[in-house]
């Protein structure tokens, strides 16, 4: 299942360096200046670095790198639902991609901790 987080904060990744008309709506909606919008791209990209490496990492008896990756994807949506609330921005990109997003972070992580 971290495997499939990580391709999808991947392609995340991939759309939002030359960000599609939604992602620079909801960037914009919730008023994020477009000059820190690469630092989103860092974050996911590390987050996806560490979901992958914790299969290598977690055979060599190093558990936990998926834990805490995933922790910090949780994280990172949590603060970008904040965002949307704060901004008033709750159309669809709030409820398909944001919410969307930490649901599957959720999952993800339940699936991790079993």
């Amino acid at each position: 299942m971290t495997l499939f987080l990580a391709v999808v904060l991947l392609a995340d990744v991939a759309m939002s360096i030359r960000p599609m008309a939604f992602i620079r709506a909801c960037l914009s909606g919730v008023n994020l200046p477009e000059n820190f919008w690469w630092v989103l791209l860092v974050i996911k990209t590390l987050a996806a670095a560490g979901l992958i490496a914790d299969h290598w990492l977690a055979d060599a008896g190093y558990a936990g790198v998926g834990l805490a990756a995933t922790v910090g994807v949780v994280v990172y949506f949590l603060c970008a639902v904040v965002a949307h609330i704060r901004a008033h921005f709750l159309g669809r990109e709030f409820w398909l991609n944001c919410l969307g997003m930490l649901a599957l972070s959720l999952v993800t992580l339940g699936f991790v901790v079993l």
